[in-house]
């Protein structure tokens, strides 16, 4: 039995066809994987599916209604988004029954009542806190796994969506959120998954569904099918999986020293980065490496320690000072910190450049226009125009754009923070080459934050790794990965 179904769903967008004829549906007791390169169409369908969109032709059924015409029907499907979409300086308990009225709580909630009421859904979803803590204060995982509990309250849910839930996980609460999900299937629930980690998806799914360019391409149970399988229907082309991205022209001259750096979440830590290198760092979450760059950068304060960028002392707590020098972050939540989500492509690009965009007394649109075009080409941005908000582009199109930004400011240093998050796998390859080619043909030190041990191994010409804020190792690019593992989790602390 379809218990959510889409049929002959079309979707349009000025200039763009989102989604194409797509029929699709979901069975109880079932994980339905659904995988396609950014742009493919998948978030569409997200919103076709919620409610949130309604499309121009097709049906979407829950329970076999029709739900454009019955609205309130959308609350049995259960979507948990990939950004934390939490209240901060609300209580655990508070988060997981709002909104209360589809949590069945009415009138005046008491306090007390709602906290011992969320104790035995935090320990069936295995979260850590108590139902007291401000969400603000528990970890970026535990808040992920508190999105997921909060979707599943509601008891007359019938199917579960999930949306990348794995980005802001260790290794240890992934496996905590699989065996949640299989637990959740038990119950005879409709899970639908959707990841980029192909790897997530053959262990934790059993049917898949590809969409490529806002068609529905392939299905296909997943015990049928291997990774190159996937690929081939995702980018309609083979990619070499063994294909490594480290940079071939790295020179002896030490373009950045650190020494025995300490901050918040990090201690005593020293390095050097070389001219030309893809320097990754490794480490799990809250080991401290988004910290160090971010202290080196000036976001975040040093307590001890000094650096040195060409030579010359650093000055360290001023952000200005370091775009201005050539020592330039890219964060990881790009969506909150690298874009300028409502405005154009143009106006994110030229907010890096305005002082060589200036015609007078104001801003050369022709100047403008020029770079931003120059930009889109050059890193071939996948967009109609230079118009287009920026927010409404793929995140590897985005990430693209931040790039090409960075660009324009002359920089020494690039910091790339998990620049592949939540970007499929044939724009991870054009990420990888663009980090390759500006090591390689402009000399650029290159540092690389992921929590993905495959990326770090197919882009690192030297790897450091981190525990706990401090350093644990570091490894050339040909490294044993279980050296690398047992480094990152303490064993050889």
């Amino acid at each position: 039995m379809k218990v959510l179904e889409a049929q002959n769903i079309t979707k349009l967008f000025p200039g763009v066809v989102a989604l194409d004829s797509v029929d699709v549906s979901f069975e109880p007791g079932e994980i339905h994987c659904v995988i396609g390169e950014n742009g493919a169409g998948k978030s569409t369908l997200i919103k076709c599916l919620t409610g949130v969109y309604e499309p121009e032709e097709g049906q979407v059924l829950i329970g076999g209604e029709d739900a454009l015409k019955n609205k309130v029907l959308f609350d049995k499907v259960a979507y948990v988004p990939q950004e934390i979409d939490l209240f901060g300086y609300m209580s655990v308990a508070e988060n997981l029954f709002l909104p209360y009225e589809r949590s069945g709580l009415k009138g005046i909630v008491n306090q007390k009542e709602l906290e011992k009421k969320a104790v035995p859904l935090l320990e069936k979803f295995r979260i850590p806190v108590k139902p007291d803590d401000l969400v603000k204060d528990i970890s970026v995982s535990a808040q992920q796994l508190l999105q997921i509990a909060r979707a599943a309250v509601h008891e007359d849910y019938e199917v579960l969506m999930l949306d990348e839930p794995t980005t802001s996980l260790t290794t240890s609460d992934t496996q905590i959120l699989f065996d949640i999900v299989k637990e959740i299937k038990a119950e005879n629930k409709a899970i639908i998954f959707i990841s980029h980690k192909l790897e997530e998806i053959f262990a934790l799914g059993d049917v898949l569904t590809v969409f490529r360019n806002g068609k529905k391409v392939a299905y296909s149970k997943l015990e049928e099918i291997d990774i190159p399988w996937v690929i081939r229907q995702m980018t309609g082309r083979e990619l070499d999986q063994e294909q490594v991205f480290y940079s071939d022209k790295v020179t002896d001259e030490v373009l950045l020293e650190v020494n025995k750096l300490t901050g918040e979440r990090f201690t005593d830590v020293s390095f050097t980065l070389k001219k030309g290198e893809i320097l990754g760092f490794s480490g799990l979450v809250g080991a401290g490496r988004s910290e160090l760059m971010q202290a080196i950068f000036g976001y975040l304060p040093v307590y001890s320690g000094s650096v040195k960028l060409d030579g010359e002392d650093w000055k360290l707590g001023d952000t200005n000072y370091s775009v201005n020098h050539g020592f330039i972050y890219l964060p990881e939540e790009r969506k909150k910190q690298g874009i300028l989500p409502v405005l154009s492509i143009r106006e994110n690009i030229s907010v890096s450049a305005l002082e060589d965009l200036k015609s007078g007394f104001s801003i050369s649109k022709r100047k403008e226009d020029e770079l931003a075009g120059r930009i889109i080409d050059t890193y071939d941005v996948k967009t109609p125009d230079a118009e287009k908000e920026i927010q409404f582009l793929s995140g590897g199109n985005q990430q693209k754009v931040i790039i090409g930004r960075s660009m324009c400011c002359s920089p020494k240093v690039l910091v790339f923070d998990e620049p592949t998050k939540g970007i499929d796998v044939g724009t991870k390859a054009e990420i990888y080459r663009l980090m390759k080619e500006l090591a390689e043909d402009k000399g650029i030190g290159i540092i690389l934050i992921s929590s993905e041990m495959e990326e770090i191994k197919k882009c690192s010409n030297r790897i450091i790794a981190l525990y706990e804020g401090k350093k644990a190792g570091e490894y050339d690019a040909e490294a044993d990965k279980e050296a690398i593992l047992s480094a990152i989790i303490g064993v050889n602390s």
